[in-house]
Order: structure tokens, then sequence, then C-alpha cells
């Protein structure tokens, strides 16, 4: 598959196996890269229980786990080909077997069965409860 420059870099950027800082103008995509980092997370086998993450406004959080949600769900009901092109065009690299299909297919139950839900709230939000458990 090739990709543009800019396509590359989102994927380069949600690679779950780099340390990635996210700056870009309004529009730009970083919602998306940050939910395609949190999908690949998920896909490495990362509980969603550890993962966290944090964004500026409460419309943000809402959307980056609207898409989430969507796009986990969408995995659980698409035939092999669709989800290894769905996968592929992530950034999963090599052969996409059964067993990447299987657990790709089981992550959204995963994660709405998640004690306290996904991780994914504004940077006040998480400061806020850091001060209400360590007054």
């Amino acid at each position: 598959m090739t990709r543009n420059a800019a396509s590359q870099a989102q994927v380069d950027a949600a690679h779950p196996m780099t340390s990635t800082w996210l700056s870009a103008n309004a529009g730009s995509g970083k919602t998306r890269v940050l939910t395609d980092r949190v999908a690949r997370l998920l896909l490495e086998g990362v509980e969603p229980q550890n993962i966290l993450c944090l964004t500026y406004t409460k419309a943000a959080a809402a959307e980056m786990q609207n898409r989430l949600f969507v796009r986990l769900g969408k995995w659980a009901m698409l035939d092999d080909d669709a989800l290894r092109a769905d996968l592929s065009d992530l950034g999963v690299e090599g052969g996409i077997g059964g067993p990447q299909l299987s657990a790709a297919r089981t992550l959204f139950a995963r994660a709405i069965e998640t004690p306290g839900g996904l991780k994914i709230q504004t940077l006040h939000s998480f400061c806020a409860s850091i001060l209400r458990r360590f007054p």
C-alpha cells in the first residue's frame, strides 16, 4: 500500500511502539491519529484499563471515544478480507492471520467490559481525579 507523506506521518505517529508528541492545527487529523494509536495499542495486547488518553476539551474526548467504539464495533462485524484491509490501512504490517483477526474482533467487547471504561478524558478531569484520590 502506498500512502502520501501526510498519511504516512499519521500512521507513523500512531505506531504503538514509538513515542509521539502530537501538535497540529485544527482539522489536521489529531483526533484520528490518537484514536488510531489507541486502537493499535489494543491490537498489541495492551489492556484497556492501562491506556490513558488525554485531550483538552470534553467534546474532543467524547469524539475520540465515539470514533474508537465505532471502529471496534465495525471490526467485530467485518469479514476477513475487509478486516484485513482495515488493519492494513491502520498501519498493521506483515501477514495478518487468523489469530490477529480474532483478537481484533474481540476488542469491542473487551473495551466495553473494562471496569471504569476506557480512560479517554480531559486533562482537567484527569488532574481532578488525582486530587480526589490524593488530596
